[in-house]
This record gives C-alpha cells, structure tokens and sequence, in this order.
C-alpha cells in the first residue's frame, strides 16, 4: 500500500503543471496570512483561485471549477469587508449562536438534496450528495470567513475531513496531502482567532 502510494505521489508530480502547483502554494499561503487576521490573505486568495478555475476547468471539473470562481469573488468581497471593518471600527472576530448555524446546516442539507438529485440524474458524478453537501458548506464557511465569525474554522474542520477521504478515494493523492496540511493550519487558526474572540458578544449580522 505504501509503495502503491508512493508510485502515485512521483506519477501525480510529474503530471502537475507549474500553474497547479502556484495554485496550491497561494492556497497554503492564504490559509497562513487568515490566521493572522491579514487583510493580504485575500489577495493571495483570489490569485489562488483565479488559477484554480483554469486548472480545473482544464481537467473539465466544471462544478469545482464554478466553485472557485465564486471563491475568486468573495475574495474581493471578504478584502472589502476586513478592510471597512464594523461602524468604523476594524472587523472583529465574533460568534454567532447556534441556532444560525443550525438553521444554516439545514439549508446546506436541503440544498444539497436539490443538486445531488440533478448531479445523479444528469451527470455521471461519484458521491453527489457528499460532494453537494462538501461544495455548499464551503460556500457558507467562505462567507463565514469574511465576517470573521469564529465558527469557520469548525465548518472547514468538518468540510476539509470529508474532502480529504474523497480525495483519498479518488487516488488524488497531492491533493489528499494538501488537505492533510489544511486540518492542521485549521487547528492552529482555532487558537488564534479564539486569542481575539469578543466576549460574551455575538455578531447581528
């Protein structure tokens, strides 16, 4: 198995075209600058992402690659929020209570009852209702992320797990690594944000 493994990592190295790998490496760079709370972490974002829509729609993955065009676009609209900030004041990490999220899953599960039933009726997709249910929490997480609502972190928790296994059993391995690494810049941005979290507050809007 490890062998297998490592035959497929060189073999997907190879094949892994220059702007795949910037991609990937903006990604990682976005991940880092967010924990930081820097306001460039939207610019490596949007780069990131305007590439990934070429690589993706290259290797016709057009649902994944209409996903990053959306993350393109709230890349500029997340810079434009951290950068007005709230009443004046810079944007700053909150929380908001339960229900919202519940009430938020309930909508990322019905609407991925929709699309899975038009991806299993018209397309020949693997895995529609998990891969619905992964590209709709990324929508709602990526918005989370641009009200600083603390929260994010534990919807990219669970989307990036789930990722990972997908990408694993896809034998998308390069990827499946990249995931690996995002769980743990995941963890770390946990304790950072948590270090400037507003107390007992929760945001309105």
């Amino acid at each position: 198995m490890i062998s297998d493994l490592s035959v497929q990592l060189v073999g997907a190295w190879r094949d892994t075209s220059w702007v795949e790998i910037i991609a990937a490496a903006l990604a990682v760079v976005y991940h880092l600058l967010a924990i930081r709370q820097r306001l460039e972490c939207w610019l490596a974002a949007f780069v990131s992402s305007c590439l990934y829509v070429w690589v993706l729609f290259g290797a016709r993955l057009y649902m994944e690659s209409a996903l990053n065009a959306f993350y393109a676009a709230m890349s500029a609209y997340g810079f434009w929020q951290w950068q007005q900030g709230r009443d004046g004041a810079a944007l700053a990490v909150c929380r908001w209570p339960i229900a919202r999220h519940l009430a938020s899953a309930f909508g990322v599960v019905a609407l991925s009852a929709v699309s899975s039933y038009y991806l299993r009726r018209f397309t020949p997709a693997a895995w529609p209702f998990v891969d619905s249910m992964v590209t709709w929490s990324s929508v709602f997480a990526t918005f989370l992320v641009a009200r600083k609502v603390y929260e994010n972190w534990y919807w990219w928790l669970a989307i990036d797990s789930v990722s990972l296994g997908l990408y694993f059993t896809r034998r998308l391995y390069l990827t499946t690594l990249l995931f690996g690494l995002y769980l743990v810049l995941i963890v770390i941005g946990m304790r950072q944000w948590r270090r400037t979290l507003r107390q007992p507050a929760y945001a309105v809007g």
